[in-house]
């Protein structure tokens, strides 16, 4: 039950990143593979541990993660969420902490919960943890590049059209993980629309993938939210996703 979890920082128990990376998640593996989280993910956990949360269950399980980072939005040149979202505030935030930069704001980076706890609340329950620990740390406002759960079923679908649909019913929004969100009190901004790039060799996207990547147009990959371009002339794939901007206040 969600009530059993105890939700701390990594740096109060380090002792728990290695289970909490071996825990088994659902990620598509193409994801894995954006250069800018290859590259710093792990920065965030060594280097920002008082903004990693990690929920155990009574016997100690790991179930899920929650990784966030802090940045200076208002810093020259800034002063918007940027249209290359995820990317751009990991960026920002390891720029601002190599130039000394005092942060103004968290940025969700992501809250990933362990295959088979699904459908449980968990994630509602570390998004508030989120929200949380950025007012404990002295911040008014997180911002959070959402990637809506249900839009890669819909991969044709304009995220700028999906982002805003509504339940008749509440007029909530109609994905799942928007509809967290905006319950929990956050309020939909604006659209990433290059929020992650993925690109690679035909070979690489064959691997993640186990489709064949053999013909030039685009190629619906399970987990994408939008459709894949193959250049098979040119040998290479790209993948360019997007989010979409929601802000709370602390």
């Amino acid at each position: 039950m969600n009530d059993e979890l105890t939700i701390t920082t990594l740096a109060e128990r380090p002792e728990l990143q290695e289970p909490m990376w071996q825990m088994l998640d659902t990620w598509a593996e193409f994801v894995s593979n954006d250069p800018v989280g290859w590259a710093n993910i792990g920065r965030i956990v060594a280097e920002l541990p008082e903004y990693v949360l990690v929920a155990t269950e009574p016997d100690g399980t790991v179930v899920a993660r929650a990784f966030s980072v802090p940045l200076q939005l208002a810093a020259e040149g800034r002063g918007w969420l940027p249209g290359t979202g995820w990317d751009q505030v990991m960026l920002w935030a390891f720029s601002d902490l190599r130039h000394g930069r005092t942060p103004d704001t968290v940025s969700a980076i992501e809250i990933t919960v362990a295959d088979g706890r699904l459908g449980r609340g968990i994630s509602g329950r570390m998004l508030a943890a989120m929200r949380e620990n950025a007012r404990r740390l002295g911040f008014e406002e997180l911002i959070a590049p959402v990637r809506p759960s249900r839009k890669s079923e819909e991969p044709a679908a304009l995220i700028e059209e999906y982002a805003y649909r509504t339940r008749a019913a509440d007029g909530l929004p109609e994905d799942p993980w928007l509809r967290v969100h905006v319950r929990a009190g956050g309020v939909i901004d604006s659209i990433a629309p290059a929020s992650m790039t993925v690109s690679g060799t035909l070979e690489q996207w064959r691997k993640w993938t186990g489709l064949p990547f053999d013909a030039s147009g685009p190629v619906e990959v399970p987990g994408a939210l939008v459709p894949v371009h193959c250049d098979a002339e040119r040998g290479y794939a790209v993948y360019v996703e997007p989010n979409v901007w929601v802000r709370h206040r602390t």
